[in-house]
């Protein structure tokens, strides 16, 4: 059964992202690395999604989704092989989960399932 989600809101890029996208979906282009930290500490939405951009070494890929974790931030990232890098909208079409932070584990998302699927805007 779909998680009833907050409003989507579709990023190229998480330096977009603005006050009024607080509590929001916010599905982003950006990979999920260290650097887009700021931006989702600016802006707590109900749930950001990046690119895993194919993780790359030592994690760096998705490196936010453990520092988010840690500030009760859900984050979640889509495969690289499943949406492309700074394109929102194809995350959203075609993203299928690679990885999670736990925050979003308790919104109930699941690994190797295709994001859409998962969530039913309302």
């Amino acid at each position: 059964m779909p998680i009833a989600a907050a409003p989507l809101v579709l990023l190229d890029s998480v330096t977009r992202v603005q006050p009024q996208h607080a509590g929001c979906l916010v599905v982003s282009g950006s990979h999920g690395g260290a650097s887009v930290v700021p931006y989702a500490r600016a802006v707590r939405a109900w749930l950001y999604v990046f690119n895993d951009a194919g993780v790359g070494k030592d994690g760096a890929g998705i490196a936010a989704l453990g520092l988010l974790a840690a500030e009760g931030i859900a984050a979640a990232a889509v495969s690289h092989a499943s949406a492309r890098i700074g394109e929102a909208a194809d995350a959203w079409e075609h993203g299928v989960v690679s990885h999670l932070n736990d925050p979003a584990r308790r919104l109930g998302l699941r690994e190797g399932e295709a994001l859409r699927a998962q969530l039913r805007l309302g």
